[in-house]
């Protein structure tokens, strides 16, 4: 893998962890032990090819970037209230089975509440 790749991958992935809080753009190129010049290329093409979010942002006196990712890394949380996981029919689901994910209630109603915003009442805080 050619060292760029292996520089936005390393990027990638340290912005991802940084969340809805981001990372401040010099803060990358230190992590990464790379120069300025690097790690601006890096950002840039990370936001071309929709993977992150810059922010202008004043910092300290100094205009820089803040970097988001646009993509969460997945959690367990996400899943963890799906009542297919403690679902006693779960053995005779499947897609062309006589029981499917397609006419299940409980599966509907889970799915419903997540696209309403009940996410935190589901356990996906």
């Amino acid at each position: 893998m050619p060292k760029h790749s292996v520089l936005e991958h390393k990027a990638l992935q340290f912005i991802a962890n940084t969340g809805d809080e981001g990372v401040l753009q010099s803060n990358l190129w230190r992590q990464l032990n790379a120069s300025s010049r690097e790690g601006s290329r890096i950002a840039l093409k990370l936001e071309n090819k929709g993977l992150i979010r810059r922010e202008r942002e004043l910092f300290e006196g100094r205009w820089t970037y803040r970097l988001y990712p646009k993509r969460k890394p997945v959690s367990i949380n996400s899943i963890i209230d799906c009542p297919c996981l403690t679902c006693v029919e779960s053995i005779r689901c499947g897609a062309y089975g006589a029981i499917t994910p397609n006419d299940c209630d409980k599966l509907t109603e889970w799915i419903d509440a997540l696209a309403q915003g009940g996410a935190e009442l589901l356990g996906d805080s």
